[in-house]
């Protein structure tokens, strides 16, 4: 098995690419030891000094440090990955597909007379932001309109990335702004 890795515009994650798919459908993302509870891959993870938060996408997984050198973590955690899928144990202990974006939808917030609006922002996050964030190793959800100020929820290596303000004031903001122009500004969830 080789898995490929990847820099990310966070230099506190890294992408893990195994070559085979991760993740059918969504993301899902696990900021604790206690939340990783839920997958015994992110549980490998866990169990190596450093690491401070697991991401799930389709084809990779972006790991978080808390502290060490890339240099040293990088190969313990190749080798808990390698570990799990040569194990051949689920990626989720409950044998689930699982994904957070049940739980995000049930969170979102905007005014029935937006409606129109809100679908035209979710339909250019879908399908021209989240791609490019997900070769980033992120990803980014829609969590609320209200007063011309569009809410989304950063993960992954988008989460505590220091560029993520820019990518959110210049890239989505604009992108956002030229569609739809309802949209004044847009702020991390």
């Amino acid at each position: 098995m080789f898995i490929q890795t990847e820099a990310t515009p966070n230099p506190a994650t890294l992408k893990f690419i195994p070559g085979r798919t991760v993740l059918d459908t969504g993301t899902m993302e696990f900021s604790s030891r206690e939340a990783a509870a839920r997958s015994p891959l992110a549980e490998r993870l866990f169990g190596v000094p450093g690491v401070s938060g697991v991401f799930y996408g389709y084809d990779f997984v972006t790991v978080t440090k808390a502290d060490g050198d890339w240099q040293h973590l990088k190969p313990a955690i190749l080798g808990a990955i390698m570990e799990h899928y040569m194990s051949g144990a689920p990626l989720l202990a409950d044998g689930t597909a699982g994904n957070d974006e049940a739980t995000d939808a049930d969170g979102e917030f905007f005014s029935e007379a937006d409606a129109d609006t809100v679908a035209t922002i979710k339909d250019l996050i879908e399908t021209r932001v989240r791609p490019a964030v997900a070769n980033d190793g992120g990803d980014i959800t829609f969590r609320g309109f209200k007063d011309g100020v569009v809410y989304l929820n950063m993960k992954g290596s988008c989460a505590g990335c220091p560029s993520s303000t820019a990518t959110l004031q210049h890239g989505i903001q604009n992108l956002l702004r030229h569609f739809v122009p309802d949209v004044v500004e847009v702020r991390p969830v």
